[in-house]
């Protein structure tokens, strides 16, 4: 079967032929119509991610959406290594499977399922976000953080906080239901300053971290610097853009009513994943979630893998498929 193959950690993967994939231990097999290019398949295929299988050589893509064998439309996650999501074919345990809606595409599907659910399992799994609360999401101008401003917004959040770089897409927010926007610049003092107006008055009940970094460590500081006059915060990291490490003042923490927590592969069980993934989907019609999409042949991997970066969301069509628009 053809397939997207890394043959070497760290290199950029080939088109090629794979072995075919072959169910074993109440596995399905899955024939692949859509895959997304995400950060955590590239850092899983580079072997620097923690979840890394290290097996080689491997199909890369932790998730994708096709049809089983039965006919039936799914989004899946976690295919058994070295099977991953860019091929023809594929094997998953059924618990790992999501029935789609059908007025939900495959390629939008395969792009939302991704960034939508770092969001959503984060607001609802780690942070237990009730209505009426204020969310801060730092980092919110990459395909990630626009999701989580708008699935904030559909779960009742009262007012929605985003920081970014790039002044014109944190402009842009607004119309994705940002009430307030952050420039992050250095994320210096005068961010600190910005932060710590935020943090008062009705303050800033959960903050969804897609950075880390020197921003988080602002935030978390002007959170404790707020003192008792705030209300307790829910910081959950979720990504590393910025940095991979931050240095933090003990006392941010002994002062405060900060919760620090992580979201992501290992800190919810999968039935809860699976769980978010499938109430995403089912909210992604409905809530009119927005996310730009740009699908390729799989055939074309090697050229868009290293390219993928400030590109809307990469989704990989497999040969022969057939999508919708």
């Amino acid at each position: 079967m053809k397939a997207a193959i890394v043959v070497e950690a760290g290199k950029t993967p080939i088109y090629g032929d794979f072995r075919e994939p072959v169910p074993a231990n109440g596995e399905v097999r899955v024939a692949v119509s859509a895959a997304a290019l995400s950060n955590v398949t590239r850092s899983r295929a580079s072997g620097t991610h923690y979840s890394s299988s290290g097996q080689l050589p491997l199909v890369p893509g932790i998730d994708g959406v096709g049809r089983l064998d039965d006919g039936r439309r799914a989004y899946f996650a976690l295919p058994r290594a070295p099977f991953g999501s860019m091929s023809e074919r594929t094997v998953v345990l059924p618990a790992q499977c999501v029935f789609l809606p059908d007025d939900l595409d495959d390629v939008t599907a395969a792009a939302i399922a991704n960034p939508g659910m770092s969001a959503w399992a984060a607001l609802k799994e780690r942070a237990r976000l009730t209505a009426g609360e204020t969310v801060l999401v730092n980092g919110a101008t990459g395909a990630a953080g626009r999701l989580a401003v708008q699935i904030a917004k559909y779960m009742g959040a009262k007012k929605v906080v985003a920081t970014g770089r790039n002044a014109e897409t944190l402009k842009a927010l607004a119309a994705l239901g940002a009430d307030v926007t952050l420039p992050l610049g250095d994320a210096g003092e005068a961010f600190e300053d910005a932060l710590k107006e935020r943090f008062g008055g009705g303050g800033i009940d959960v903050v969804l971290d897609y950075l880390w970094g020197q921003s988080a460590e602002r935030i978390i500081i002007a959170g404790a610097k707020a003192g008792k006059d705030a209300v307790p915060i829910r910081f959950v990291h979720i990504g590393s853009v910025s940095a991979p490490n931050i240095t933090l003042p003990g006392a941010a923490l002994r002062s405060s009513a900060i919760t620090l927590m992580g979201s992501g592969i290992g800190s919810i069980p999968m039935e809860s994943m699976v769980k978010s993934i499938g109430e995403l989907m089912q909210a992604a019609v409905s809530g009119g979630f927005a996310i730009a999409t740009k699908a390729f042949p799989l055939s074309e991997v090697e050229h868009v893998w290293e390219a993928a970066n400030g590109m809307p969301r990469i989704v990989f069509q497999m040969p022969g498929s057939i999508f919708s628009d």
